[in-house]
């Protein structure tokens, strides 16, 4: 039992530990350390967003399971002060792990980067994900997602990285926001590199659900509410949302990793979409307190930009199962040139430094057909 401190009614609120797997609705998904062992052995690995949920989970791995170097590449020094602080003990020598402070939408400075250390293995886990923020930021939205993306993979495949491999989210799949319009383009670019004439590198992507406990996620927010004293707030009763552990999604970045070949996108069977209603209701059981009764919870509406559901699979693309039971993959059968690509990126960036936000959503609804309004998704 901990006890959280309500600073608006200056009244504490017992609330008891809870084990997020217990709101997965599912058994979590263990991966072998078999593959891991194989990947890093004398590699160096750059980690780009490292400081992040998604991006420490992955150093943390790395760094127990004894990589020869790792680098941290992200803009929030904090976040990367205090990761490395806390492995600092566990570090076999002082170069095993490096901080470098910096923006991936900075060419240069992703390119002496990579001059500098030759990274072998990219996990690219670094991006704007808030989708009400982003709709708000379109502009931002594209220079750091897209334009960012663009720069790591443009070095990777100069460099002659052995694997890239790109964090994606499945709201890149018909998306309604500008936040997940960005990850898909960035899927897309990927497979143009992928096919890009002389490229010596295994370019892959890993399509994520909602990830539970992450930086701004659900639970941390609804923990937050139930502390206060409620309410707690849902956009909509119907709403569901995938979601995994990020065990399970550090774990599916590095099993990608190892299986990776050429333009795929790996995907984590997770089970049964859960009702976001049923999370919260959930999530005030275990913390001690009866729904509704205790803790009230209320409905606010749609944020801008969301979808009642989500989805994993592109329609018009073919997906198969692997060896793994729970891991599939889809392949892109997109046939973006490097030529079409450099087109586009260049009328994006002219309405970029234009901050432009209407002509970026109406270019990007040109590149990504699947892009739409929220209404007209959930009508179909």
């Amino acid at each position: 039992m901990k006890i959280m401190f309500d600073e608006t009614s200056k009244r504490e609120w017992p609330i008891r530990e809870v084990n997020v797997e217990d709101l997965l609705g599912r058994s979590s998904v263990q991966f072998s350390q078999n593959e891991l062992d194989k990947l890093i052995c004398n590699r160096t690995i750059l980690v780009t967003g490292g400081g992040g949920s998604i991006g420490s989970g992955i150093v943390r791995q790395l760094i127990m399971a004894g990589v020869k170097k790792l680098i941290v590449f992200d803009m929030n020094e904090n976040d990367s002060y205090v990761l490395f602080q806390e492995l600092r003990p566990v570090l076999r020598n002082k170069n095993q792990l490096i901080i470098e402070v910096g923006s991936m939408a900075d060419a240069r400075c992703v390119d002496h980067l990579y001059a500098k250390y030759r990274p072998e293995i990219v996990f690219h886990a670094a991006a704007h994900k808030h989708v009400p923020l982003m709709e708000h930021c379109p502009c931002e939205a594209v220079k750091n997602n897209i334009f960012g993306t663009y720069n790591l993979l443009r070095a990777a495949h100069n460099a002659k990285c052995r694997k890239f491999v790109l964090i994606s989210t499945d709201k890149a799949v018909n998306p309604t926001n500008i936040m997940g319009a960005t990850k898909r383009y960035c899927e897309d670019m990927m497979c143009a590199f992928a096919k890009k004439i002389g490229n010596q590198t295994d370019f892959v992507s890993v399509r994520f659900g909602n990830v539970l406990g992450s930086h701004g996620s659900v639970i941390p927010i609804f923990q937050m509410q139930i502390a206060r004293g409620g309410p707690v707030t849902i956009t909509d009763r119907r709403m569901t949302r995938y979601f995994m552990t990020i065990p399970e999604a550090t774990g599916l970045v590095i099993r990608a990793a190892a299986m990776a070949r050429c333009s795929e996108t790996f995907i984590l069977d997770m089970g049964e979409p859960v009702k976001i209603i049923e999370l919260a209701e959930n999530l005030i059981r275990l913390s001690g307190y009866e729904p509704y009764r205790d803790i009230p919870i209320t409905e606010v509406g749609l944020r801008p930009g969301e979808k009642l559901y989500e989805e994993l699979l592109v329609n018009d693309e073919e997906h198969i199962a692997t060896t793994d039971s729970k891991i599939f993959i889809e392949r892109n059968n997109l046939n973006l040139s490097m030529y079409t690509l450099e087109g586009q990126l260049y009328k994006l960036r002219s309405a970029v430094e234009l901050t432009d936000n209407q002509m970026v959503l109406d270019l990007m609804r040109q590149y990504i057909p699947g892009f739409h309004n929220p209404e007209k998704v959930m009508a179909g």
